[in-house]
């Protein structure tokens, strides 16, 4: 799977924003036909979210679309239209406000019959995206629901608004937390849809950071999704791209350390030893398989040679 560190978020109704996201150091676009397009123009942002798949060069990035929750009237015309029209141009769909497997099971049918007709050889993935209290609660059966799925995607500001929680910012995302609780007040909910992510060999991406003025905020929340294992986050703006993207790539430091461990576990192998030293400290096989990790992300990028 190619690197989706950045998820650059696009209106789907704004031609010209299409152009500049393609230019972008963005690793993913995402043509949006939810909460950035109005209601009065959702279908004329679907068919110009098809004519720019079908009419651009996308200078070889991952695309992907976000469809419209299957509980409005637009949804399901999202995902038939768009995936029967350029479903051989888009790597994934992004369903927003899952609440059960079964929302799943209804895209991936969908897309099997879309794929029949079409007789495509490029089938699309799904990405399912957590933004409810009913969502968080499943999210483990919502992981399992089909081998389509290859993402989960945490909806931050939705996921307050279904639990009731404070709201602090104007954006509602990741703002000045720091000021209300005494930790991270979203710890547990990030946490377990990042194991259920791993555990069903997913990738999990962490929300937008609102305030895209920001940057040092921007690096204080992106540092915390790292820590808790997210692989990529989303943007809003261009201008955040670049350091969610250096966030989350592996600094030359990670990559010369991690070089280290697995060299001296395939000398400690070859002895026999079970036991690993480097730098005076004893390693274990946990950290091994961490720095093998590192290594196969800095590969991937093209930080080194495989």
């Amino acid at each position: 799977m190619r690197p989706r560190r950045s998820i650059l978020s696009v209106p789907g109704h704004i031609e010209k924003m299409h152009h500049k996201a393609a230019a972008s150091s963005a690793d993913v676009l995402m043509l949006d036909l939810e909460d950035s397009v109005p209601v009065d123009v959702k279908e004329s942002a679907r068919r110009q979210v098809i004519d720019s798949l079908q009419s651009m060069e996308w200078q070889g990035k991952t695309i992907s679309f976000r469809m419209n929750a299957l509980d409005t009237p637009f949804g399901y015309r999202d995902l038939l239209e768009v995936a029967e029209a350029a479903g051989d141009l888009l790597d994934s769909v992004v369903v927003p406000k899952v609440n059960h497997p079964g929302d799943i099971h209804f895209v991936s049918r969908m897309l099997d019959g879309i794929e029949m007709v079409r007789t495509t050889t490029r089938p699309m993935s799904i990405e399912a995206s957590i933004e409810t209290a009913a969502g968080m609660e499943r999210v483990a059966d919502i992981a399992r629901s089909s081998h389509r799925l290859c993402s989960l995607i945490f909806g931050i500001a939705d996921y307050q608004a279904s639990i009731g929680a404070r709201l602090v910012s104007i954006s509602g995302h990741g703002e000045n937390e720091e000021d209300i609780y005494p930790g991270h007040r979203w710890n547990f909910a990030m946490s377990r849809m990042v194991m259920a992510a791993k555990a069903g060999d997913l990738l999990a991406i962490d929300a937008p950071y609102g305030n895209f003025r920001d940057p040092e905020g921007l690096r204080r929340a992106t540092a915390m999704s790292c820590a808790l294992g997210f692989d990529g986050k989303w943007a809003i703006h261009p201008a955040q791209i670049d350091i969610i993207n250096d966030m989350f790539s592996p600094s030359e430091e990670d990559i010369e350390r991690a070089g280290r461990i697995i060299e001296a576990a395939r000398e400690a192998e070859k002895k026999g030893q079970g036991a690993v030293a480097v730098d005076g400290r004893m390693v274990d096989q946990a950290t091994v398989r961490l720095a093998r990790q590192v290594w196969e992300q800095a590969v991937h990028l093209k930080l080194r040679e495989p």
